[in-house]
């Protein structure tokens, strides 16, 4: 099959470019170089891809990663909700903050067992413990007020992508199914106006999908358009992302260099110093990056307002259920990025972070005189229990990034694509082509009798079936809660406590 058709699958399944395919399914997006293949000559009409064209060989593009090692999605996220684990959760390491905590709590063991043999071999460093329950308050109010601000960024950043998400059903809905033809077409030109209706149609939702996936990357940090993902979706748009891709490559192809053997095993284990700075590519760049989701709102603004002016949107309120969940998608980049852009005060966390290490140091000295040498494995575990919920809520501050506890947003992106593909997997049709068939069974359950059958009845008998409906469902419940009564009262007087209603 050629690779010079056009993208398969509309927003789905975009066609990788020749010599990609192989790439991509090693490197996924991480890809240094993606060849592409010019061809030089012009493909058979037959040989184009069609918008149904299975391209088996062509990775998902809303994937985070495209390859068959399960062991490169452990450690890096965010997690796949789709998977199930049959481990016991307690034992689940993928997602766990764990070995983030390897380190610290190795220091804290450090200091614990020197604390406790200078107290046991040398001078007695204990003190009074009523420090404990003074500072562990403070402590814990400051732990609550972090995790809690934390979880409502994440609540709230989980939000803002429901509303994307239903903003882009309804706009999909408006295009596809109330968008009505063009009036006054010649004859001989209908089939052809019709084609380029539906294909209007499937540009416009591929950019509800494009919308989804740009904010996936403006989110994080990521404004260019060189992504497998977002590149077939919006390459037709004259943009400044895609002018800055153009004419900045290398800066733009920054985010798929991968970091070194050793940042990577510090950035697992949270070292600071490993962490690379995400925002590295905004701030290196040479030309204007816009901002591409607005941008693609634009675009489908105008297209709403050429379908109002030429009257294929003639009812006026489905003009303003267009505007308004546009108006919604504006309002959901607004509020990721406030979100993104607006974290708990430094001064909070600078506070929180040194109180809570405070308390942890403090501890080994409050607990020798009392525990003696059981004092270094309880500082341990107080130290586990404490900075497992201060290492929680930093972990989940930003809910868009790419840690296994974030946000799956290319489940979210992948979800859009797959409903504009629902929403247009089929023609319109009038609804007496369905509503007329034999197989709809207007009063199932009472009857199994189809639409043919009860429009040869009068309605007389149409209105007294309905009502005997309405009786025959009472009765039926009213029975069933009594069998289910007389069964409980049967059990009891047997012995058992319970009785199964499937049994009834």
């Amino acid at each position: 099959m050629s690779d010079d058709g056009p993208a398969a699958g509309a927003p789905a399944a975009p066609v990788a470019e020749a010599g990609g395919a192989a790439g991509h399914s090693q490197g996924g997006l991480h890809s240094e170089t993606r060849p592409k293949r010019i061809s030089t000559h012009s493909p058979v009409i037959e040989d184009i891809a069609s918008l149904t064209s299975p391209r088996l060989f062509t990775p998902n593009p809303f994937s985070r990663k495209n390859t068959s090692l399960d062991i490169d999605d452990y450690f890096t996220g965010p997690r796949d909700i789709q998977k199930h684990s049959k481990w016991p959760i307690f034992l689940q390491m993928h997602g766990s903050i764990l070995p983030k905590m390897i380190l610290p709590l190795l220091a804290i063991g450090a200091w614990a067992s020197l604390i406790t043999i200078l107290s046991m071999k040398v001078y007695m460093l204990g003190i009074n413990s009523i420090l404990l329950t003074v500072l562990g308050f403070v402590v814990g109010l400051s732990l609550s007020f972090r995790s809690s601000t934390a979880y409502e960024r994440y609540n709230e950043g989980r939000k803002y992508w429901a509303q994307l998400i239903l903003a882009t059903q309804n706009l999909g809905r408006i295009y596809w199914v109330h968008a009505s033809g063009r009036k006054d077409v010649p004859e001989e030109k209908k089939d052809l106006v019709k084609r380029r209706e539906v294909l209007e149609k499937l540009t416009a939702m591929n950019l509800l999908v494009a919308f989804a996936v740009a904010l996936k990357h403006k989110l994080r940090f990521e404004p260019y358009t060189c992504y497998e993902d977002i590149s077939s979706l919006i390459s037709h748009l004259d943009t400044f992302a895609k002018v800055a891709t153009e004419e900045d490559p290398e800066n733009a192809h920054r985010t798929f260099k991968r970091p070194s053997f050793f940042k990577s095993v510090g950035e697992y284990l949270g070292v600071s110093f490993a962490e690379s700075n995400p925002r590295k590519s905004l701030k290196k760049a040479a030309v204007p990056l816009g901002n591409l989701p607005l941008e693609i709102l634009s675009y489908l603004a105008s297209f709403t307002d050429e379908l109002a002016l030429s009257g294929r949107l003639p009812v006026t309120m489905h003009q303003t259920m267009a505007y308004n969940n546009i108006m919604s998608l504006n309002d959901v980049l607004v509020g990721t990025e406030r979100v993104l852009t607006t974290p708990l005060p430094i001064a909070y966390s600078i506070a929180i972070a040194q109180i809570t290490w405070v308390y942890i140091l403090l501890l080994p000295f409050q607990l020798v005189k009392v525990l003696e040498w059981i004092t270094i494995p309880a500082t341990v575990a107080a130290a586990y229990i404490i900075l497992g919920i201060l290492f929680i809520g930093r972990e989940i501050e930003n809910p868009f990034g790419q840690d296994v506890n974030d946000l799956p947003l290319e489940a979210y992106a992948a979800q859009v694509a797959a409903e504009m593909d629902v929403i247009a997997s089929r023609p319109v049709r009038p609804s007496y082509e369905w509503i007329e068939s034999k197989d709809n069974h207007v009063l199932w359950p009472l009857s199994h009798s189809g639409w043919p059958v009860w429009m040869n009845r009068p309605e007389e008998k149409i209105h007294e079936a309905v009502n005997h409906k309405v009786l025959a469902t009472f009765h039926s419940k009213r029975a069933k809660e009594e069998a289910i009564a007389q069964g409980k009262v049967h059990s009891e007087k047997n012995g058992h406590k319970t009785v199964s209603v499937e049994a009834v």
